[in-house]
Protein backbone atom coordinates (compact mmCIF):
# COMPACT_ATOMS: atom_id res chain seq x y z
CA UNK A 1 0.00 0.00 0.00
CA UNK A 2 1.33 3.41 -0.88
CA UNK A 3 1.71 5.92 1.90
CA UNK A 4 -0.61 8.17 -0.07
CA UNK A 5 -3.44 5.67 0.07
CA UNK A 6 -2.72 4.84 3.70
CA UNK A 7 -2.58 8.47 4.74
CA UNK A 8 -2.57 9.74 8.32
CA UNK A 9 -5.62 11.54 9.65
CA UNK A 10 -9.17 10.66 8.67
CA UNK A 11 -10.08 7.18 7.58
CA UNK A 12 -7.53 4.86 6.00
CA UNK A 13 -8.09 1.63 4.13
CA UNK A 14 -5.99 -1.48 3.93
CA UNK A 15 -6.63 -4.77 2.20
CA UNK A 16 -6.51 -8.15 3.96
CA UNK A 17 -6.19 -11.39 1.98
CA UNK A 18 -7.00 -14.60 3.87
CA UNK A 19 -6.60 -18.24 2.87
CA UNK A 20 -7.71 -21.41 4.62
CA UNK A 21 -6.74 -24.79 3.20
CA UNK A 22 -6.68 -28.34 4.49
CA UNK A 23 -3.64 -29.58 2.57
CA UNK A 24 -4.09 -33.26 3.55
CA UNK A 25 -0.35 -33.79 4.27
CA UNK A 26 0.53 -32.88 0.65
CA UNK A 27 3.64 -30.96 -0.32
CA UNK A 28 2.93 -27.45 -1.64
CA UNK A 29 2.45 -26.76 -5.34
CA UNK A 30 5.29 -24.92 -7.04
CA UNK A 31 3.12 -21.93 -7.92
CA UNK A 32 0.87 -20.21 -5.36
CA UNK A 33 0.38 -16.95 -7.27
CA UNK A 34 -3.27 -17.73 -8.06
CA UNK A 35 -3.94 -18.51 -4.40
CA UNK A 36 -2.44 -15.19 -3.30
CA UNK A 37 -3.89 -13.11 -6.18
CA UNK A 38 -0.65 -11.17 -6.29
CA UNK A 39 -1.56 -8.69 -9.02
CA UNK A 40 -4.98 -7.67 -7.71
CA UNK A 41 -5.89 -4.00 -7.39
CA UNK A 42 -5.93 -2.35 -4.94
CA UNK A 43 -2.85 -4.20 -3.73
CA UNK A 44 -2.88 -6.36 -0.61
CA UNK A 45 -1.43 -5.11 2.69
CA UNK A 46 -1.78 -8.19 4.92
CA UNK A 47 -1.80 -11.89 4.08
CA UNK A 48 -3.11 -14.36 6.67
CA UNK A 49 -2.80 -18.02 5.71
CA UNK A 50 -4.24 -20.86 7.80
CA UNK A 51 -3.39 -24.44 6.88
CA UNK A 52 -4.60 -27.71 8.34
CA UNK A 53 -3.10 -31.20 8.06
CA UNK A 54 0.38 -30.00 7.21
CA UNK A 55 2.51 -33.15 7.22
CA UNK A 56 3.09 -33.81 10.92
CA UNK A 57 4.60 -37.30 10.93
CA UNK A 58 7.07 -37.39 13.86
CA UNK A 59 10.24 -37.27 11.74
CA UNK A 60 8.85 -34.52 9.50
CA UNK A 61 7.53 -32.50 12.43
CA UNK A 62 10.85 -32.57 14.26
CA UNK A 63 12.69 -31.48 11.11
CA UNK A 64 10.21 -28.61 10.68
CA UNK A 65 10.96 -27.43 14.21
CA UNK A 66 14.61 -27.11 13.24
CA UNK A 67 13.88 -25.32 9.96
CA UNK A 68 10.88 -23.74 8.27
CA UNK A 69 8.38 -26.22 6.83
CA UNK A 70 7.96 -26.48 3.06
CA UNK A 71 4.66 -24.56 3.06
CA UNK A 72 6.18 -21.61 4.94
CA UNK A 73 9.08 -21.65 2.49
CA UNK A 74 6.91 -21.45 -0.61
CA UNK A 75 4.88 -18.54 0.77
CA UNK A 76 7.96 -16.65 1.98
CA UNK A 77 9.80 -17.24 -1.31
CA UNK A 78 6.78 -15.94 -3.25
CA UNK A 79 5.94 -12.93 -1.10
CA UNK A 80 9.38 -11.62 -0.02
CA UNK A 81 10.39 -10.41 -3.52
CA UNK A 82 7.17 -8.38 -3.54
CA UNK A 83 8.01 -6.59 -0.30
CA UNK A 84 6.10 -8.78 2.17
CA UNK A 85 7.72 -9.89 5.42
CA UNK A 86 6.57 -12.78 7.60
CA UNK A 87 5.35 -11.06 10.75
CA UNK A 88 4.68 -14.19 12.80
CA UNK A 89 3.74 -17.85 12.58
CA UNK A 90 2.47 -20.52 14.95
CA UNK A 91 2.45 -24.29 14.45
CA UNK A 92 0.72 -27.07 16.36
CA UNK A 93 1.35 -30.36 14.63
CA UNK A 94 -0.71 -30.16 11.42
CA UNK A 95 -2.10 -26.68 12.12
CA UNK A 96 -0.09 -23.75 10.75
CA UNK A 97 -0.89 -20.03 10.79
CA UNK A 98 1.21 -17.48 8.87
CA UNK A 99 0.92 -13.68 8.82
CA UNK A 100 2.69 -11.51 6.22
CA UNK A 101 2.66 -7.71 5.99
CA UNK A 102 3.87 -5.17 3.48
CA UNK A 103 7.17 -3.85 4.79
CA UNK A 104 5.80 -0.31 5.25
CA UNK A 105 3.41 -1.59 7.96
CA UNK A 106 5.96 -3.44 10.10
CA UNK A 107 6.63 -0.66 12.66
CA UNK A 108 2.88 -0.41 13.33
CA UNK A 109 2.30 -4.12 14.05
CA UNK A 110 3.09 -4.50 17.73
CA UNK A 111 2.59 -6.75 20.75
CA UNK A 112 2.48 -9.96 18.75
CA UNK A 113 1.54 -13.07 20.70
CA UNK A 114 0.61 -16.58 19.62
CA UNK A 115 -0.96 -19.54 21.37
CA UNK A 116 -2.57 -22.90 20.63
CA UNK A 117 -5.14 -25.29 22.08
CA UNK A 118 -5.37 -29.03 21.53
CA UNK A 119 -8.76 -30.75 21.33
CA UNK A 120 -8.19 -33.96 19.32
CA UNK A 121 -7.81 -37.34 21.06
CA UNK A 122 -8.41 -35.81 24.50
CA UNK A 123 -5.91 -33.08 23.72
CA UNK A 124 -3.13 -35.53 22.92
CA UNK A 125 -0.83 -34.96 19.91
CA UNK A 126 -2.76 -31.91 18.73
CA UNK A 127 -4.35 -33.41 15.62
CA UNK A 128 -7.33 -31.10 16.18
CA UNK A 129 -7.69 -27.74 17.90
CA UNK A 130 -6.82 -24.11 17.23
CA UNK A 131 -3.77 -21.89 16.75
CA UNK A 132 -4.02 -18.13 17.01
CA UNK A 133 -2.06 -14.93 16.80
CA UNK A 134 -2.98 -11.50 18.05
CA UNK A 135 -1.38 -8.11 17.53
CA UNK A 136 -2.01 -4.40 17.49
CA UNK A 137 -2.38 -3.00 13.95
CA UNK A 138 -2.01 0.80 14.08
CA UNK A 139 -3.38 0.51 17.63
CA UNK A 140 -6.37 -1.70 16.72
CA UNK A 141 -6.41 -5.08 18.52
CA UNK A 142 -6.97 -7.93 16.05
CA UNK A 143 -6.89 -11.70 16.49
CA UNK A 144 -6.73 -14.53 13.94
CA UNK A 145 -7.83 -18.03 14.98
CA UNK A 146 -7.20 -21.02 12.70
CA UNK A 147 -9.13 -24.14 13.77
CA UNK A 148 -9.43 -27.78 12.76
CA UNK A 149 -12.51 -29.18 14.46
CA UNK A 150 -13.93 -32.70 14.88
CA UNK A 151 -14.83 -34.54 11.67
CA UNK A 152 -17.91 -36.56 10.56
CA UNK A 153 -21.56 -35.71 10.04
CA UNK A 154 -22.86 -36.47 13.53
CA UNK A 155 -20.50 -34.23 15.50
CA UNK A 156 -21.92 -30.77 14.79
CA UNK A 157 -22.60 -30.11 18.47
CA UNK A 158 -19.14 -31.34 19.43
CA UNK A 159 -17.63 -28.89 16.90
CA UNK A 160 -19.45 -26.02 18.59
CA UNK A 161 -18.31 -27.26 22.01
CA UNK A 162 -14.71 -27.49 20.76
CA UNK A 163 -14.81 -23.95 19.43
CA UNK A 164 -16.26 -22.67 22.70
CA UNK A 165 -13.55 -24.55 24.62
CA UNK A 166 -10.81 -23.03 22.43
CA UNK A 167 -12.20 -19.53 23.06
CA UNK A 168 -12.23 -20.16 26.82
CA UNK A 169 -8.81 -21.87 26.95
CA UNK A 170 -6.77 -19.39 24.92
CA UNK A 171 -5.35 -16.40 26.75
CA UNK A 172 -2.74 -13.74 26.08
CA UNK A 173 -0.39 -11.85 28.36
CA UNK A 174 -1.99 -8.52 27.42
CA UNK A 175 -3.99 -6.56 30.00
CA UNK A 176 -6.57 -5.08 27.61
CA UNK A 177 -7.14 -8.21 25.51
CA UNK A 178 -6.45 -11.34 27.60
CA UNK A 179 -8.92 -13.47 25.61
CA UNK A 180 -9.76 -13.95 21.94
CA UNK A 181 -13.16 -12.23 22.14
CA UNK A 182 -11.68 -9.15 23.83
CA UNK A 183 -10.15 -8.06 20.51
CA UNK A 184 -11.78 -5.42 18.37
CA UNK A 185 -11.87 -7.81 15.40
CA UNK A 186 -11.58 -11.60 15.43
CA UNK A 187 -11.21 -13.71 12.29
CA UNK A 188 -12.23 -17.36 12.81
CA UNK A 189 -11.37 -19.72 10.00
CA UNK A 190 -10.10 -23.18 9.12
CA UNK A 191 -11.40 -26.67 8.44
CA UNK A 192 -14.38 -26.28 10.74
CA UNK A 193 -15.75 -29.58 9.40
CA UNK A 194 -19.43 -28.60 9.42
CA UNK A 195 -21.41 -30.73 6.95
CA UNK A 196 -24.64 -30.52 4.96
CA UNK A 197 -27.22 -32.53 6.91
CA UNK A 198 -30.24 -34.57 5.73
CA UNK A 199 -29.84 -34.21 1.96
CA UNK A 200 -28.87 -37.33 0.03
CA UNK A 201 -25.79 -37.59 -2.16
CA UNK A 202 -27.76 -37.38 -5.42
CA UNK A 203 -29.60 -34.20 -4.39
CA UNK A 204 -26.36 -32.63 -3.18
CA UNK A 205 -24.51 -33.30 -6.41
CA UNK A 206 -27.37 -32.25 -8.69
CA UNK A 207 -27.81 -28.99 -6.76
CA UNK A 208 -24.08 -28.29 -7.08
CA UNK A 209 -23.92 -29.20 -10.77
CA UNK A 210 -26.92 -27.00 -11.59
CA UNK A 211 -25.51 -24.08 -9.61
CA UNK A 212 -28.42 -24.05 -7.16
CA UNK A 213 -26.22 -23.84 -4.09
CA UNK A 214 -28.87 -21.88 -2.20
CA UNK A 215 -30.91 -25.10 -1.90
CA UNK A 216 -28.24 -26.45 0.44
CA UNK A 217 -27.73 -23.49 2.75
CA UNK A 218 -30.58 -24.23 5.17
CA UNK A 219 -29.07 -27.66 5.90
CA UNK A 220 -25.52 -26.41 6.37
CA UNK A 221 -24.69 -27.27 9.98
CA UNK A 222 -22.81 -24.05 10.74
CA UNK A 223 -25.67 -21.91 9.44
CA UNK A 224 -28.20 -23.89 11.50
CA UNK A 225 -26.01 -23.89 14.61
CA UNK A 226 -25.62 -20.12 14.38
CA UNK A 227 -29.38 -19.81 14.76
CA UNK A 228 -29.24 -21.78 18.04
CA UNK A 229 -26.03 -20.48 19.63
CA UNK A 230 -25.97 -16.77 20.62
CA UNK A 231 -22.15 -16.57 20.74
CA UNK A 232 -21.97 -17.87 17.16
CA UNK A 233 -24.44 -15.21 16.02
CA UNK A 234 -21.80 -12.56 16.73
CA UNK A 235 -19.71 -14.00 13.86
CA UNK A 236 -20.47 -12.88 10.33
CA UNK A 237 -19.93 -14.86 7.14
CA UNK A 238 -20.41 -14.03 3.49
CA UNK A 239 -22.78 -16.07 1.29
CA UNK A 240 -21.61 -19.54 0.23
CA UNK A 241 -21.68 -18.78 -3.48
CA UNK A 242 -18.89 -21.24 -4.26
CA UNK A 243 -19.00 -25.02 -4.55
CA UNK A 244 -18.46 -27.09 -1.40
CA UNK A 245 -14.70 -27.48 -1.00
CA UNK A 246 -14.68 -31.08 0.35
CA UNK A 247 -14.20 -33.88 -0.66
CA UNK A 248 -12.47 -34.18 -4.05
CA UNK A 249 -10.43 -36.83 -5.77
CA UNK A 250 -6.90 -35.49 -5.75
CA UNK A 251 -5.71 -33.62 -8.83
CA UNK A 252 -9.26 -33.28 -10.13
CA UNK A 253 -12.48 -31.29 -9.86
CA UNK A 254 -14.45 -34.49 -9.24
CA UNK A 255 -16.11 -35.11 -5.90
CA UNK A 256 -15.13 -38.27 -4.02
CA UNK A 257 -15.45 -41.39 -6.18
CA UNK A 258 -13.87 -43.72 -3.60
CA UNK A 259 -15.84 -46.43 -1.87
CA UNK A 260 -16.71 -44.03 0.97
CA UNK A 261 -18.27 -41.48 -1.42
CA UNK A 262 -18.16 -38.68 1.14
CA UNK A 263 -20.91 -36.11 0.73
CA UNK A 264 -19.70 -32.69 -0.47
CA UNK A 265 -19.61 -30.05 2.28
CA UNK A 266 -18.47 -26.51 3.02
CA UNK A 267 -16.00 -27.66 5.65
CA UNK A 268 -13.57 -24.80 4.99
CA UNK A 269 -14.81 -21.41 6.20
CA UNK A 270 -13.77 -17.85 7.06
CA UNK A 271 -15.85 -15.79 9.50
CA UNK A 272 -15.27 -12.56 11.41
CA UNK A 273 -16.58 -10.81 14.50
CA UNK A 274 -16.57 -7.13 15.42
CA UNK A 275 -16.50 -6.65 19.18
CA UNK A 276 -20.08 -5.79 20.20
CA UNK A 277 -20.76 -2.38 21.67
CA UNK A 278 -20.93 -2.42 25.44
CA UNK A 279 -24.62 -2.48 26.49
CA UNK A 280 -25.91 0.39 28.62
CA UNK A 281 -26.04 -0.12 32.38
CA UNK A 282 -29.38 -0.75 34.06
CA UNK A 283 -29.24 2.78 35.51
CA UNK A 284 -29.00 4.28 32.03
CA UNK A 285 -32.46 4.81 30.55
CA UNK A 286 -31.06 6.16 27.31
CA UNK A 287 -30.24 3.43 24.81
CA UNK A 288 -26.57 3.46 23.81
CA UNK A 289 -26.22 4.24 20.12
CA UNK A 290 -22.43 4.13 20.07
CA UNK A 291 -19.87 1.82 21.56
CA UNK A 292 -18.45 2.69 24.96
CA UNK A 293 -15.45 0.51 24.24
CA UNK A 294 -12.41 2.72 24.90
CA UNK A 295 -11.39 4.47 21.70
CA UNK A 296 -13.92 2.65 19.52
CA UNK A 297 -15.85 5.78 18.58
CA UNK A 298 -12.87 8.06 18.09
CA UNK A 299 -10.85 5.32 16.36
CA UNK A 300 -13.35 3.14 14.50
CA UNK A 301 -12.52 0.02 12.53
CA UNK A 302 -14.92 -1.11 9.80
CA UNK A 303 -14.62 -4.50 8.11
CA UNK A 304 -16.09 -5.13 4.66
CA UNK A 305 -15.77 -8.46 2.89
CA UNK A 306 -14.94 -7.94 -0.78
CA UNK A 307 -14.62 -11.56 -1.89
CA UNK A 308 -15.43 -15.04 -0.55
CA UNK A 309 -14.63 -17.87 -2.90
CA UNK A 310 -12.61 -21.02 -3.51
CA UNK A 311 -9.76 -21.69 -5.92
CA UNK A 312 -10.59 -24.82 -7.88
CA UNK A 313 -7.27 -24.83 -9.74
CA UNK A 314 -5.36 -26.58 -6.94
CA UNK A 315 -5.56 -30.36 -6.71
CA UNK A 316 -2.80 -31.49 -4.34
CA UNK A 317 -5.35 -32.00 -1.55
CA UNK A 318 -8.84 -33.49 -1.27
CA UNK A 319 -9.94 -30.00 -0.13
CA UNK A 320 -9.97 -26.86 -2.26
CA UNK A 321 -8.55 -23.69 -0.69
CA UNK A 322 -10.96 -20.94 0.36
CA UNK A 323 -10.06 -17.27 -0.11
CA UNK A 324 -11.60 -14.20 1.48
CA UNK A 325 -10.54 -10.59 0.97
CA UNK A 326 -11.50 -7.73 3.24
CA UNK A 327 -11.25 -3.96 3.31
CA UNK A 328 -10.29 -2.68 6.74
CA UNK A 329 -11.31 0.95 7.07
CA UNK A 330 -9.75 2.48 10.14
CA UNK A 331 -8.43 5.55 11.83
CA UNK A 332 -4.91 5.00 13.11
CA UNK A 333 -4.12 5.51 16.78
CA UNK A 334 -0.55 6.43 15.77
CA UNK A 335 1.58 6.80 12.64
CA UNK A 336 5.07 7.36 14.06
CA UNK A 337 7.52 4.47 14.61
CA UNK A 338 8.69 3.95 18.20
CA UNK A 339 12.32 3.98 17.05
CA UNK A 340 14.06 6.02 14.35
CA UNK A 341 17.15 4.40 12.76
CA UNK A 342 19.65 5.72 10.22
CA UNK A 343 22.93 4.43 8.82
CA UNK A 344 25.80 6.92 9.24
CA UNK A 345 28.14 7.67 6.34
CA UNK A 346 29.27 5.15 3.75
CA UNK A 347 28.94 1.44 4.48
CA UNK A 348 31.31 -1.19 3.09
CA UNK A 349 33.17 -4.17 4.50
CA UNK A 350 36.45 -2.23 4.26
CA UNK A 351 35.75 -0.37 7.51
CA UNK A 352 33.57 -0.53 10.59
CA UNK A 353 30.20 1.11 10.03
CA UNK A 354 28.05 3.31 12.24
CA UNK A 355 24.32 3.61 12.82
CA UNK A 356 22.23 5.95 14.94
CA UNK A 357 18.96 5.15 16.63
CA UNK A 358 16.57 7.26 18.67
CA UNK A 359 13.67 6.13 20.84
CA UNK A 360 10.87 8.46 19.78
CA UNK A 361 8.28 7.31 22.30
CA UNK A 362 8.65 5.49 25.59
CA UNK A 363 8.03 1.73 25.40
CA UNK A 364 9.10 -1.34 27.37
CA UNK A 365 12.51 -1.76 25.78
CA UNK A 366 15.02 -4.41 26.76
CA UNK A 367 18.76 -4.92 26.58
CA UNK A 368 17.84 -8.02 24.57
CA UNK A 369 16.50 -5.80 21.77
CA UNK A 370 18.64 -5.79 18.63
CA UNK A 371 19.08 -3.99 15.34
CA UNK A 372 19.32 -6.20 12.28
CA UNK A 373 20.90 -5.49 8.90
CA UNK A 374 18.51 -6.83 6.26
CA UNK A 375 18.86 -7.19 2.54
CA UNK A 376 15.93 -5.50 0.78
CA UNK A 377 13.41 -8.27 0.13
CA UNK A 378 14.07 -10.04 3.46
CA UNK A 379 11.64 -12.75 4.52
CA UNK A 380 11.27 -12.39 8.29
CA UNK A 381 12.70 -10.62 11.35
CA UNK A 382 15.31 -13.37 11.73
CA UNK A 383 16.39 -13.18 8.06
CA UNK A 384 19.20 -10.72 8.81
CA UNK A 385 22.74 -10.53 7.43
CA UNK A 386 24.03 -9.55 10.85
CA UNK A 387 22.76 -7.81 13.99
CA UNK A 388 23.99 -5.72 16.91
CA UNK A 389 22.58 -5.55 20.41
CA UNK A 390 21.20 -2.23 21.53
CA UNK A 391 23.03 -0.45 24.33
CA UNK A 392 23.95 -3.12 26.85
CA UNK A 393 23.71 -1.22 30.14
CA UNK A 394 21.17 1.47 30.90
CA UNK A 395 18.28 1.88 28.47
CA UNK A 396 18.18 5.07 26.36
CA UNK A 397 16.17 8.15 27.18
CA UNK A 398 13.47 9.34 24.79
CA UNK A 399 14.96 11.37 21.90
CA UNK A 400 18.52 10.51 22.96
CA UNK A 401 20.68 9.73 19.91
CA UNK A 402 22.55 6.44 20.40
CA UNK A 403 25.40 5.49 18.08
CA UNK A 404 26.45 1.86 17.57
CA UNK A 405 29.36 0.46 15.61
CA UNK A 406 29.02 -2.54 13.28
CA UNK A 407 32.17 -4.63 12.84
CA UNK A 408 33.44 -4.57 9.23
CA UNK A 409 33.81 -8.36 9.30
CA UNK A 410 30.02 -8.63 9.72
CA UNK A 411 29.20 -6.38 6.75
CA UNK A 412 28.46 -8.02 3.35
CA UNK A 413 31.38 -7.90 0.93
CA UNK A 414 29.29 -7.32 -2.19
CA UNK A 415 27.23 -4.25 -2.99
CA UNK A 416 23.48 -4.24 -2.53
CA UNK A 417 20.42 -2.49 -1.13
CA UNK A 418 19.91 -2.93 2.61
CA UNK A 419 17.73 -1.72 5.45
CA UNK A 420 18.14 -1.55 9.24
CA UNK A 421 15.40 -2.78 11.57
CA UNK A 422 15.00 -2.45 15.36
CA UNK A 423 13.51 -5.65 16.87
CA UNK A 424 11.69 -5.41 20.20
CA UNK A 425 11.94 -8.61 22.21
CA UNK A 426 8.96 -7.69 24.38
CA UNK A 427 6.72 -6.82 21.43
CA UNK A 428 8.06 -9.67 19.25
CA UNK A 429 8.15 -7.33 16.29
CA UNK A 430 10.22 -4.87 14.27
CA UNK A 431 9.24 -1.44 15.58
CA UNK A 432 11.53 0.78 13.51
CA UNK A 433 13.00 0.65 10.00
CA UNK A 434 15.56 2.85 8.29
CA UNK A 435 15.24 3.99 4.70
CA UNK A 436 16.83 1.68 2.12
CA UNK A 437 20.54 2.38 1.65
CA UNK A 438 23.41 1.10 -0.48
CA UNK A 439 26.31 -0.97 0.86
CA UNK A 440 29.27 -0.51 -1.47
CA UNK A 441 31.31 -3.34 -2.90
CA UNK A 442 34.45 -3.80 -0.78
CA UNK A 443 38.05 -4.14 -1.91
CA UNK A 444 38.10 -7.41 0.00
CA UNK A 445 35.46 -8.80 -2.37
CA UNK A 446 37.95 -8.59 -5.27
CA UNK A 447 40.80 -9.95 -3.15
CA UNK A 448 38.73 -12.94 -2.10
CA UNK A 449 37.68 -13.64 -5.69
CA UNK A 450 34.01 -12.88 -5.18
CA UNK A 451 33.99 -10.49 -8.18
CA UNK A 452 36.17 -10.62 -11.30
CA UNK A 453 39.19 -8.31 -11.53
CA UNK A 454 38.17 -7.33 -15.02
CA UNK A 455 34.97 -7.16 -16.97
CA UNK A 456 35.07 -7.63 -20.77
CA UNK A 457 38.86 -7.45 -20.60
CA UNK A 458 38.86 -4.06 -18.88
CA UNK A 459 40.37 -3.61 -15.44
CA UNK A 460 37.84 -2.66 -12.79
Amino acid sequence: MSTGRFRSGGRDKCRLHMVTWNVATAEPPEDVTSLLQLDVQPPTDLYVIGLQEVNAAPVRFISDLLAEDSWSHVFMDTLAPRGFVKVTSVRMQGLLLLVFAKQIHLPYIRNIQTTYTRTGIFGYWGNKGGVSTRFSFYGHMVCFLNCHLAAHMNYALQRVDEFEYILEAQDFDITDTPHVLDHKVVFWFGDLNFRIADHGLHFLRSSINSGRLNLLWDKDQLITMKKKEPFLQEFEEGPLNFKPTYKFDRNSDTYDTSGKKRKPAWTDRILWRIKPKTPPSEDDDEKASTSTDDGQDEYPLLVTQDKYTSDMSYGVSDHKPVIATFSLELRKFFDTPLVHITPVGVWSADQDALLNYTVQEDFMSSTWDWIGLYKVGFKSATDYETFVWVREKELPETNEVIQISVDKDEIPLLSGQYILGYYSTNMQSIIGLSANFQILESKRAVMEGLVPDSINGLNK
